[in-house]
């Protein structure tokens, strides 16, 4: 079981905890040590079970507030989730009827028809022009 030396508040502490964990008993200290930094830096020095103490309270009551903001978006979650398979069930919506107009095929005939003539028309001026 490894030794770690933490600091907080200025004061060094030896603690013991299991292999692979040293990170996070760091975390754990150094989150102790900003709010007993907070407690020294506005009330002064305290007297090291004093400082643990308030430090401790005041992450307590960080992460109760946490917790209770946890709660609320997990209940949003079940909401939204409840709201998703809601639309997920319901019918999709009536198919919309769209009506396309269709050219009829004698028009189309007919001006292919136009086309063709008036294609030839151009090509007899062009001859025209360049026989001149």
């Amino acid at each position: 079981m490894p030794e770690v030396t933490i600091t907080i508040g200025g004061r060094s502490f030896e603690v013991a905890c299991q292999d692979g964990e040293e990170h996070f008993l760091h975390a754990a200290a150094a989150m102790l040590d900003t709010e007993a930094r907070v407690l020294s830096d506005q009330i002064g020095r305290l007297p090291e079970s004093r400082m643990l103490l308030m430090a401790g309270l005041m992450l307590a009551d960080k992460t109760a507030g946490l917790e209770d903001r946890v709660r609320e978006l997990e209940d949003k979650v079940v909401g939204l989730e409840g709201e998703r398979d809601r639309l997920r069930d319901q019918p999709g919506p009536e198919p919309e009827r769209i009506e396309v107009p269709v050219v009829p095929a004698a028009l189309v005939d007919t001006l292919a028809e136009l086309a063709a003539r008036a294609e030839s028309v151009a090509n007899e001026i062009e001859e025209k022009a360049a026989a001149e």
